[in-house]
């Protein structure tokens, strides 16, 4: 093959023409030739094919009429060998991923798959298609007969995938286009006349009833059929004929699956099928569709999420490794985001009735017998054992977050019925929650010692109780990242439709009286729906906090001490102290329950702050509740308006006093929990107060933390002390305070918090000599210069700035010189110094920030604060980086960075599903680092690099572009 390529030029067109017969021809007749030597000479005849397409040397018309007379013979040995004859081209034009090495330009491989996809590309799928149309007409197949079948079936799927290349794209491009994963079928306008023959759609369907037993071929025939629903493109004239086209494949779609059992292997193609027709075709194709289809069609869509949904929930009982389901329902959860989400094409109401049905469905699917039907087998048997289930689970608000999401949504758009569900399931199981923990305190009163507790009805409750949480918390509010969280529409138009109907008085009494039965006030029917279901959530935390109060907490989950909180943080965030301003009409029950200057929220916030006070005395342990418990204290106190009510309770002023005198149960949080703990307080301490109670306030709060640490540290014999348990666990302490106290920075409160820092930096670079030896301290240390050049950096004026690029410094000389030289023993000493030098690189990273995210010129937050003489000394912070870089770049060692790069290279390669991605790559990252010579710095190993990583990015670069 080789040979013929790089002699081409030389070789006359008859020699060529005769070797590729000649190939043809030994393959032919030797029908039981290995596989592996057929499709090597196959693929010298594809390449042969393509090099002579670019003088017209080679007529391809002449082999697809020779591929036909092998098709027509009837052999099923002959008809795999023509099969295999089109493969091969297929793969040798397809990309550049698939194509041979033969010495030629990228723009030669571009214009080659251009010419192929116009006509020869065409050509193999109308081959294709007669075949599959002959063998969809026979009654029986046999085995041979079955597996020809097949490798057409795929042969088509390979067309249908092909990745169009666009006209005039730069070689540049090629890879990357090439690279992208999900191709949809977008031909060009050549393949009208073939495509858009409802024929050959209505094979597609044909075929995939016949085959859909056997999952294999039955993966292709969806796959086909999936491609055909994402076609678009210039080959739909005009949007007539979209429509056409849409209404003919959504008759065969619903022809096809209706009144049939779907089987495991037909869910993830059906519900791609849908997902592309409902993200590829516009809205204005979709709804001009005749009604009565469209209708079938959303209806067809609503019977398959809720199937799909109740397959994926026994998917997850028996534990299965391949979650078919669960993946084929994640893809119509997100196709409902799609269609609900369209306000412009669909009147309000029109997705409602089935936005009921598959909310109904998740929440059956999550709820235990009799309401519900989870952890049930096909049998109705309970399922999977409590203590089956691994801790390292991620937590399920996390592993179904877009599930919940597209629930969330769902449940808005039909607020009318699932608010109201939502309540009246959740009032039912608080209920039951309180009288199974009043009798089991009731038997212990009676005989201390001898009660036994139903803890089946107990986990049923908890669980029950956790996902009503869970979808309460994504119907009420969204998760929102760096925005202003909002009130979605859906509830604030619902609460207002029905403001008429309620009583004011009578809500504020449901929600200030979370130790009653809501349905014990009178009156209760006249409320707000809103409020009173986020008021049987606080009656679910009331009769946690009983439980409490009366010993009973062995018998709470920390899972719902966990889903409160977190709720509650969600809540705060959205609903209270809502900021009128931003919404054009507001609900009269929220302005007034939630409001600024209303006893709702400063009863609210003290019933919230009560709440993270008990939870950090009684679940200190529960690391996670405990971290959820203080980000909603941070919640509180991270928006001013917020903070100024939090500072009038007296339990603040108590927490911070006990906070600050490291007194139990406080002390016994974990670090990252104190360290959040500590935000909050600062963040607490900016709130309006007058000059007098302020300086109390910071007295209280940060003056202990500094006399404390002084003590420590100005002892004379601190050398000695130093590796005491208490010594260490006050300095730990104190710096992850400083962590807490550089993460509450804002905008107004940078001056104060960049100088009290600053006095603790240069302290915290003497304990890098004094715990040299202790990597986990000198880790803390670093880290708290990572969190103050991080929040403080860009806002930093010259002067202020050269401070701190001074002490980052003197840090790093510090560390430079401690572990300079230094031998490392074991695998683990490595694994220590690498976590060093990750945070120090994140150091650097912070203090380049400065050099393109920079306030401090526009704000002067540190106006009146800066000397004069730093106007002598500019020194960027880029040039602290490199000063940086060049300190620290000696302590990486060779066997440090060739680890990295075996971690990256196996990341990488991990990350591809594709075995022919991951074959390239793989050979390209081996190629690059081929040498097993140690690298120097000399010139000419420099060079010989350099151009062995222009090859690596030539050849892999597109793969490793993401866009």
């Amino acid at each position: 093959m080789e040979a013929v390529v790089r002699e081409w030029i030389l070789l006359e067109k008859g020699s060529i023409e005769s070797l590729r017969t000649f190939l043809l021809t030994y393959v032919l007749q030797r029908p039981n030739l290995q596989k592996y030597v057929r499709e090597q000479i196959l693929l010298a005849v594809a390449v042969i094919v393509k090099r002579g397409s670019l003088d017209k040397s080679i007529d391809c018309k002449s082999i697809f009429h020779e591929v036909s007379q092998l098709i027509s013979s009837g052999n099923p040995t002959v008809q795999t060998l023509a099969c295999s004859i089109l493969t091969a081209l297929l793969s040798e034009f397809s990309s550049s991923s698939k194509t041979s090495n033969i010495g030629l330009s990228m723009e030669f491989h571009g214009n080659c798959k251009r010419v192929f996809q116009e006509e020869d590309l065409r050509q193999i799928f109308m081959l294709t298609v007669e075949v599959l149309q002959e063998f969809s007409r026979r009654e029986n197949l046999n085995a041979q007969m079955s597996s020809v079948f097949q490798r057409y079936l795929a042969l088509a799927n390979q067309v249908l995938s092909w990745n169009f290349l666009p006209p005039n794209l730069g070689r540049h491009y090629i890879a990357m286009f090439e690279s992208s994963q999900n191709v949809l079928l977008k031909p060009t306008e050549s393949w009208r006349e073939t495509l858009l023959d409802s024929r050959v759609m209505e094979l597609f369907f044909t075929v995939h009833r016949k085959i859909r037993e056997d999952s294999d071929m039955a993966q292709d025939s969806l796959q086909c059929l999936a491609q055909l629903a994402s076609l678009h493109g210039p080959i739909f004239p005009d949007e007539g004929s979209q429509v056409d086209y849409l209404a003919h494949f959504i008759e065969g779609l619903l022809n096809t699956i209706n009144g049939i059992e779907i089987e495991d292997s037909e869910a993830v193609g059906i519900s791609s099928i849908i997902s592309n027709l409902i993200t590829v075709f516009p809205r204005n194709v979709l709804t001009a569709i005749p009604s009565e289809l469209f209708s079938s069609f959303v209806n067809c869509l609503t019977h398959l999420t809720c199937s799909f949904g109740r397959s994926a929930a026994l998917e997850e009982v028996l534990d299965k490794d391949d979650m078919v389901y669960m993946e084929a329902y994640d893809k119509l959860l997100e196709s409902w985001l799609t269609l609900v989400q369209d306000d412009k094409h669909f009147h309000k109401g029109f997705f409602t009735q089935h936005a009921v049905q598959v909310f109904n469905s998740y929440i059956q699917c999550h709820l235990a017998a009799p309401d519900g039907t989870r952890n049930l087998t096909a049998n109705g048997v309970a399922s999977r054992e409590e203590e089956e289930i691994s801790e390292l689970q991620e937590d399920d608000r996390d592993q179904f977050s877009d599930q919940l999401a597209s629930v969330g949504m769902l449940g808005r758009i039909a607020a009318e019925h699932c608010i109201p569900l939502l309540t009246s399931l959740l009032e039912e199981r608080v209920t039951r929650l309180h009288g199974q923990l009043q009798r089991h305190q009731q038997q212990l009163l009676a005989s201390p010692g001898s009660s036994t507790v139903d803890n089946k009805m107990l986990d049923d409750l908890y669980e029950d109780i956790h996902w009503l949480i869970l979808v309460t918390g994504y119907l009420l509010a969204d998760d929102t990242q760096g925005e202003t969280p909002l009130i979605p529409p859906e509830i604030m138009e619902y609460s207002i439709k029905h403001s008429s109907e309620v009583d004011i008085n009578t809500t504020l009494q449901i929600l200030g009286s979370p130790g009653e039965k809501a349905s014990s006030i009178p009156g209760y029917n006249r409320t707000d729906s809103v409020i009173r279901l986020l008021s049987a959530i606080l009656r679910v935390s009331e009769v946690e906090s009983r439980a409490i109060r009366a010993d009973l907490t062995h018998l709470l989950s920390p899972q719902m001490g966990k889903d409160i909180v977190w709720f509650l943080k969600r809540w705060a965030k959205t609903y209270l102290l809502v900021d009128e301003k931003l919404y054009d009409q507001i609900s009269l029950p929220f302005s007034t329950a939630f409001g600024a200057d209303t006893e709702g929220s400063q009863w609210i916030i003290g019933y919230l702050l009560q709440k993270v006070i008990s939870n950090l005395s009684v679940w200190s342990s529960e690391q996670d509740l405990a971290n959820d418990t203080v980000q909603l204290l941070v919640t509180l106190v991270e928006r001013r308006e917020r903070a100024n009510l939090v500072i009038q309770c007296e339990n603040w002023w108590n927490l911070a006093k006990q906070f600050a005198s490291r007194s139990p149960p406080l002390n016994f949080l974990s670090s990252p929990v104190q360290r959040t703990l500590m935000k909050a307080l600062v963040l607490g301490g900016f709130a309006h107060m007058d000059t007098e109670t302020k300086q109390q306030y910071w007295t209280e709060v940060l003056q202990p933390l500094q006399q404390r640490f002084l003590r420590v540290i100005n002892q004379e014999n601190f050398q000695q002390m130093c590796q005491q348990e208490e010594v260490k666990q006050e300095i730990t302490a104190t710096l992850e305070a400083l962590c807490g106290i550089a993460e509450a920075t804002q905008i107004d409160n940078v001056a104060i918090l960049f100088n009290f820092l600053m006095d603790f930096l240069t302290n915290c670079i003497g304990l890098m000599e004094v715990y040299k030896n202790t990597p986990e301290t000198v880790n803390l240390i670093i880290e708290v210069f990572v969190e103050v050049a991080h929040k403080q950096i860009c806002y930093l004026g010259e002067s202020k700035a050269m401070n701190l690029y001074e002490a980052c410094l003197t840090l790093l000389q510090v560390y430079s010189k401690n572990n300079l030289g230094r031998q490392r023993i074991d695998v683990t000493a490595e694994e220590e110094q690498y976590q060093d030098l990750l945070l120090i690189m994140e150091l650097l990273t912070n203090l380049l920030s400065k050099e393109f995210i920079d306030f401090s010129d526009t704000d002067e937050v540190f106006r009146g604060h800066e000397p004069g003489q730093a106007a002598n000394r500019s020194v960027s912070a880029a040039d602290v980086v490199l000063y940086g870089v060049n300190l620290i770049l000696p302590l990486m060692s060779q066997d440090l960075l060739k680890a990295e790069y075996s971690e990256l290279v196996e990341t990488l390669l991990s990350s591809q599903q594709d075995p022919v991605i991951y074959q390239r790559l793989a050979d390209a990252f081996n190629k690059l680092t081929a040498s097993s010579t140690p690298p120097t710095l000399d010139r000419k190993q420099k060079m010989a690099f350099l151009k062995s990583l222009e090859e690596f990015m030539a050849n892999v670069g597109g793969l490793l572009c993401v866009k």
